[in-house]
């Protein structure tokens, strides 16, 4: 029998939400590209929580968005219910987080993809890639067929030798029942690709019908809705909502869980990866959290044409007879019908330290990473991953400069850095603890800080950057006029300030100086500024963060510009480490391992300590200085 053979620019394996986006922006920069699935019915699949979003993970959807990605436009389309979180802090945690209709979801992204030109969708599992002296040349399938490709991009996400686990039932599949990848493992392994084993799970779905919602407190979505993407209308968007519930664990449901610790897989020893510390199971919450005598549980519907309802705060591994008594514990849920048991998942992903900042593997050219296969957790980072892995993938092939974000100017450049400087033994999730530069990459200016790159890269249309230059500008000049504009004392002016407890004027203000007050803004301002201009959407609130947080926001500056300076310092890529005089053992066995691109990239090595990046310095610049010598 003759095996298939076809002739593509890059390959991308797997269509989760890395995938999709990996595969979108290849071919949208032009390259022939073919994504592969198990199953074309799991085209951006959401096979746990409901939703996109949330702390820190909505800053990643507006970078993705920014960029020129897709989940942002495709939440905006298919959510039902929307809620700005962290609204009583400052703004460099304000959040988006959307609820989804988790099949609609799924569906307008397979057909944005079917409708991409030059891309194209194979249902096929990927078993070996083909590598030829140190470079990928392409991929071959289950039936033999063999793809060559000038770059492919890994995002197999939880599906590689995937098992499915609740108490003493193992199931050899992928989540949600669909079919694991079980070779191409061993074709990573003899490529001499470092594997991890690591854990994740889901809770039980349960039927609406089944549900006291009396005995729950209602979750509303916001008022006024705010949208993802920059490039969505807000008026769009403003739609009848769904509510979501809260519930709460009590000491009986604590009690049945400790009483069948033994029979729980996490704790007899049955499931061997490293499972999320930030998304812990409900065993572990009792266990780990014991002085807690009750947990929050959220009841999310998983879409607009379904009665299932995702239990979320409420993963498990625990038998289905112990599920069935523990659910049944929760205010609400006394006479609940499980249509789907809760479940962990087990899955073979690398060593995301094997990557470089680009996400290519330093020693495979042309191979590209994204997702959970490179040790993440969540659907966002897979996303940005992906996006940042196939829009590489694309540049290299075309023979420009790949994309490399760093920390100073994007949640994405944090996740990546964090991912390839840092020893991750555990599923990384995404947090604004992370980011030391967290007030300035808000993600309210995400368009500001990343769409130009998007539009150098080729992913952002000609308009839109116009569009973004022009608010751009809007906003240096409203800020300017703001500062300028005076108001007196005035019997209005003074009745203004007394209605928003503010303190009376007693001489002439600045519009500025007012909307640095705590309890004023620049839109409560609105009232008494009769000179204001029409804006574009999102001018006002850059004007107001920018005038209010100015002194933290140079601040900031400052440190990134310090920052900048040792990412600025490049090491050698033929730097022996042996030839360093003074660094200590572990230091130089970290270094040799991780191969740091700069000094600020080493100094974030565990295990590399300031007076090992003092010594790397005074090397380098001998080493300049002997070259000086020479030439």
């Amino acid at each position: 029998m003759r095996n298939v053979e076809e002739f593509v620019d890059v390959v991308v394996v797997g269509a989760g939400h890395a995938g999709c986006e990996a595969a979108l922006a290849s071919a949208r920069l032009g390259m022939e590209t073919v994504i592969f699935t198990v199953s074309v019915e799991s085209i951006a699949l959401m096979p746990c929580n409901p939703n996109i979003g949330g702390s820190s993970k909505g800053h990643l959807v507006r970078e993705i968005d920014a960029l020129g990605g897709e989940m942002g436009k495709n939440i905006d389309k298919t959510f039902i219910q929307s809620k700005m979180l962290n609204k009583s802090k400052g703004p460099a945690v304000h959040s988006l987080r959307a609820q989804a209709d988790k099949a609609e979801y799924s569906r307008r992204m397979r057909m944005v993809l079917e409708n991409t030109d030059h891309l194209s969708i194979k249902q096929a599992e990927v078993n070996e890639i083909i590598v030829e002296e140190g470079k990928i040349t392409g991929v071959r399938t289950n039936s033999g067929a063999v793809y060559h490709c000038k770059a492919c991009v890994l995002c197999t996400g939880t599906y590689l030798n995937a098992r499915c686990i609740h108490g003493d039932v193992s199931v050899y599949t992928g989540p949600n029942g669909l079919q694991a990848a079980n070779h191409l493992t061993d074709s990573l392994k003899a490529n001499g690709i470092e594997m991890y084993r690591f854990k994740t799970g889901t809770p039980a779905r349960i039927d609406r019908r089944s549900v006291d919602f009396s005995k729950m407190e209602e979750q509303f979505g916001d008022e006024k809705i705010v949208p993802f993407s920059f490039t969505t209308d807000p008026k769009d968007v403003q739609i009848d909502q769904v509510s979501c519930w809260l519930t709460y664990t009590n000491e009986k449901t604590h009690e049945i869980i400790r009483s069948n610790l033994d029979r729980s897989p996490l704790y007899s020893g049955m499931i061997e990866g490293t499972g999320p510390r930030y998304c812990p199971s409900i065993e572990d919450k009792v266990v780990k959290f014991a002085d807690k005598n009750r947990h929050q549980i959220f009841l999310e519907p998983e879409g607009l044409y379904t009665n299932e309802m995702y239990v979320g705060g409420m993963s498990s591994s625990l038998p289905e007879d112990v599920q069935h008594e523990m659910y049944h514990t929760v205010p609400g849920l006394e006479h609940a019908k499980i249509v789907r048991n809760a479940y962990a998942i087990e899955y073979d992903c690398i060593n995301p330290r094997q990557l470089d900042a680009s996400l290519e593997f330093k020693n495979i050219h042309g191979l590209f990473s994204g997702g959970q296969f490179n040790g993440s957790s969540g659907y966002e980072e897979a996303a940005a991953q992906g996006l940042v892995a196939g829009l590489n993938a694309a540049l290299s092939i075309q023979g420009k400069e790949k994309l490399i974000l760093d920390r100073s100017e994007s949640y994405i450049g944090v996740l990546i850095d964090d991912l390839v400087t840092k020893d991750n033994k555990e599923p990384y999730r995404m947090m604004t603890s992370r980011a030391e530069y967290r007030l300035l990459l808000r993600q309210d200016n995400a368009d500001i800080r990343l769409t130009e790159k998007g539009y150098r890269a080729g992913l952002i249309p000609e308009e839109r950057y116009e569009k973004l230059q022009e608010k751009m500008r809007q906003i240096q000049e409203e800020t300017q006029r703001v500062e300028k504009t005076t108001v007196g004392a005035t019997e209005e002016i003074q009745k203004f300030l007394e209605e928003h407890n503010s303190t009376p004027l007693k001489s002439g203000s600045t519009l500025g100086e007012l909307i640095r007050r705590p309890e004023l803004s620049y839109e409560i301002l609105e009232e008494i500024d009769k000179d204001r201009p029409a804006l574009m959407n999102g001018v006002g609130e850059q004007v107001n963060i920018n005038i209010k947080y100015e002194g933290y926001i140079k601040r900031q500056m400052k440190q990134v510009e310090q920052f900048k300076k040792l990412e600025e310092k490049k090491i050698p890529k033929d730097l022996n480490y042996d030839d360093v005089g003074s660094l200590r053992i572990e230091a130089r066995q970290k270094l040799k391992m991780f191969q740091p691109l700069s000094i600020g990239q080493a100094s974030r090595i565990s295990g590399v300590s300031p007076a090992d990046i003092s010594v790397l310095l005074v090397y380098l610049e001998q080493m300049r200085n002997n070259r000086k010598i020479e030439k």
